[in-house]
């Protein structure tokens, strides 16, 4: 590339870029009052529910983040060609075929994989827990993952994704980019008007909030994009965004919430 930096390192590094700047951008509205409006919990509610400091949230991600850039660096550099010359672009329809077989598959890896470890009672309470100590979620704290969780679910699902989809190195900045757009997006917490990751899709940060609240937990396991595999097996739970007295918005289950209790 004209810049001196290989794709293979772009598509490693861009991503993780993209998640501070992104969730940056959320961090800063989240300073501005006037949003408040448009929050799905009050202010304040985040300190009093959630169970981990926004310090070990930092370093948490990090982490994961860290184990991303070995295995992102090893795939690239087993699968690469040794010429150092770039696969040539495929078409543009191609391009988008190939977004949406990576998108596909990314979604059906993290469904089974997320629904497991709510299922089995041990890896829930010594792994995935740790996600969920986020009652309120936020925008950084979307790939806060025991790093056990974040290689198998994320790492894995995104060399799967890679892989089979067919997509080059340049291809894939821009599709975990966008992927990691859509992850932050969903923890934020605001639903911002002219929101259009909201208009796409259904899988939102509504949909997924539903899912970090206790009456939620075995439902809404589906992520990041769509709710395809939520519906066809039973674990999709209706919800309305209701304006919540005293402000903002409060997504709440159309299910009664007795039946999300039961095991």
């Amino acid at each position: 590339m004209p810049i001196g930096v290989s794709d293979e390192l772009l598509g490693t590094f861009v991503p993780i870029a993209v998640y501070w700047l992104y969730s940056g951008l959320y961090v800063a509205l989240d300073g501005v009052e006037r949003l408040d409006s448009y929050r799905l919990h009050p202010r304040g509610e985040e300190a009093a529910r959630n169970v981990v400091s926004r310090g070990a949230v930092v370093r948490g991600v990090l982490v994961q983040q860290a184990f991303q850039v070995v295995v992102a660096l090893t795939l690239f550099a087993v699968i690469g060609d040794e010429s150092g010359i770039a696969p040539k672009q495929p078409s543009a329809v191609v391009i988008v075929l190939q977004f949406i077989i990576a998108m596909f598959v990314m979604d059906t890896w993290q469904y089974f994989m997320h629904r497991y470890m709510h299922i089995n009672k041990f890896l829930y309470k010594h792994i995935h827990s740790k996600h969920h100590t986020l009652v309120v979620p936020y925008s950084f704290g979307a790939l806060y993952n025991h790093p056990l969780e974040g290689l198998i679910l994320d790492t894995i699902g995104g060399a799967l994704s890679f892989l089979l989809s067919g997509m080059t190195p340049r291809t894939s900045i821009f599709f975990f980019s966008f992927a990691t757009i859509k992850t932050v997006d969903d923890h934020c917490g605001l639903w911002l008007p002219g929101n259009i990751l909201h208009a796409l899709f259904n899988n939102n940060t509504a949909y997924h909030d539903i899912h970090h609240q206790l009456y939620g937990n075995k439902y809404n396991f589906s992520q990041p994009f769509f709710v395809l595999w939520d519906k066809i097996l039973g674990t999709y739970m209706p919800y309305s965004l209701e304006h919540r007295k005293g402000g903002g918005f409060e997504s709440r289950p159309v299910k009664p919430v007795e039946q999300t209790k039961a095991d």
